[in-house]
């Protein structure tokens, strides 16, 4: 899906400003790019890999890429903290697959109502997998294709943004056009279905292969 550069953000045309800048071999500009992004691609690192330490090495992994990357980011085909968000879930599964390790999904904003990102593990206490682990579970894309066609399409548009791109709640508001506290009612609905759906479809994988 195409983006329009002119509905962004302000913080989205200076973060594009800075992969531009970065692309050209500007320290100065990816020192603050880092600043800007860091806390949020650290977070999306934790949803995923638990150990602090090991976010950290993979947090430095990733700005590397962005480096070395920053010329491919194309402001068309996505915002830039959309981008980098993809390169840093794409940096904590790969660990996660070389270690051979189930993936844990750690809330980083749980109990914050001032921050607007998405709660993934929607403040659940039990042991189940969340949406996170599950999607990074399945083997099968066409399993996570069909339990999204249990969603609707406004559910399926936000949490497709708020999950997969990284937005915070605000951010997929003001792309959808749509009040804030709807989408944050959709992206909460959203992961409940998602999640029940791919937990019935981990225990039938489970149940085959036993």
């Amino acid at each position: 899906m195409k983006t329009a550069v002119e509905d962004w953000s302000q913080r989205s045309r200076e973060l594009a400003r800075l992969l531009s800048r970065s692309a050209l071999g500007d320290r100065l500009a990816f020192g603050q790019l880092y600043e800007r992004t860091s806390g949020h691609l650290y977070a999306v690192l934790l949803r995923i890999q638990r150990d602090r330490d090991l976010a950290a090495d993979l947090l430095q992994e990733v700005y590397i890429s962005v480096w070395r990357a920053a010329a491919n980011f194309d402001a068309q085909q996505s915002q830039p903290l959309t981008w980098l968000t993809h390169i840093a879930r794409n940096k904590a599964i790969d660990s996660l697959r070389r270690a051979q390790a189930q993936p844990q999904l750690a809330s980083v904003h749980a109990d914050h109502d001032d921050d607007d990102r998405p709660d993934l593990d929607l403040g659940l206490a039990d042991e189940a997998p969340g949406p996170e682990q599950l999607l990074v579970r399945a083997s099968d894309a066409r399993q996570l294709a069909q339990c999204m066609q249990d969603l609707s399409a406004p559910q399926r548009q936000s949490v497709a943004l708020a999950f997969f791109d990284g937005l915070s709640h605000a951010e997929v508001a003001a792309q959808m056009r749509e009040p804030l506290g709807t989408v944050k009612s959709w992206v909460r609905r959203a992961l409940m279905t998602l999640k029940n759906c791919l937990e019935r479809a981990a225990q039938r994988d489970t149940a085959l292969g036993a």
